[in-house]
C-alpha cells in the first residue's frame, strides 16, 4: 500500500500547489483592486471637503472685492464642473487642474484686500482650505501608492497570466498636472552687497 500512496499524494500535491497559487494570487488581486477603491473614496471625500469650501470663500470675498466678479465666477464655474466629473481619474485631474488655476487667481485677488486678509471669517476658511489641499495631496499619494502597487501585480509574471484571464485591467494615477511644482525654481544672482564702511 505504501507504494501506491507515494504517486497519490504527489499527484494530489500537483494539483493542489497551482490550485492554492491561484486562489492566493486571484484573492491579492482582489485585495489590491479595493485598496485602490478605498484610497479613490478618500480623495473623493477631501475633494468634496473642498467643494464645501470654495462657496464659503466666495461669500466672504464678495462683499470685498466687488469689482471682481469675473474672478469670482470662473472659480464658482469651475466648482460645478468639478464637483459633476465622475469620469476617470485623468479626466477629474483636468477639472480639479481647472478649479485649482481658478483658486489661485481668487488668491491673487485677495491679496489686493488689506482689510479681507485681516477679516477672520476668511482667515478661518483660507487656513481650513490649506488643511484641505495638503489632505487632498495625502490621499492622492496614498491612492497613487495603491494604483502602483495592484498595477505592478497585474503586470508581473506569472500573475499577469491569471489578472489577464479573469480581466484586471490596470488602474489610472491621479495626477494633477500642476506645471509650478515641476517647473525648476529660478535662482539669480545679483551683485555682491557692498561691504559695510567701518
Amino acid at each position: 500500500m505504501n507504494g501506491g500512496l507515494v504517486p497519490l499524494i504527489l499527484m494530489g500535491l500537483v494539483v493542489l500547489l497551482p490550485l492554492l497559487w491561484v486562489i492566493g494570487t486571484f484573492n491579492g488581486l482582489i485585495r489590491l483592486r479595493n485598496q485602490c477603491r478605498e484610497a479613490w473614496a478618500g480623495i473623493d471625500t477631501e475633494l468634496k471637503r473642498r467643494y464645501d469650501l470654495v462657496p464659503r470663500l466666495v461669500e466672504v470675498v464678495k462683499g470685498y472685492a466687488q469689482y471682481e466678479r469675473d474672478v469670482l465666477e470662473r472659480v464658482v464655474a469651475a466648482r460645478a464642473a468639478a464637483v459633476v466629473s465622475t469620469g476617470s481619474p485623468a479626466s477629474q485631474a483636468r477639472d480639479e487642474q481647472q478649479l485649482v488655476g481658478a483658486l489661485r487667481n481668487f488668491f491673487g485677488i485677495v491679496e489686493r484686500y488689506p482689510d479681507l486678509q485681516a477679516n477672520r471669517s476668511f482667515l478661518a476658511l483660507q487656513e481650513e482650505l490649506v488643511n484641505t489641499e495638503d489632505r487632498i495631496a495625502a490621499a492622492r499619494r496614498f491612492y497613487n501608492a495603491n494604483v502602483r502597487d495592484f498595477n505592478t501585480r497585474t503586470q508581473v509574471f506569472p500573475a499577469n497570466l491569471l489578472a489577464g484571464a479573469f480581466g484586471f485591467q490596470a488602474a489610472e494615477f491621479f495626477e494633477v498636472d500642476d506645471h509650478t511644482v515641476r517647473a525648476a525654481p529660478a535662482v539669480t544672482f545679483g551683485p555682491a552687497p557692498a561691504a559695510p564702511v567701518a
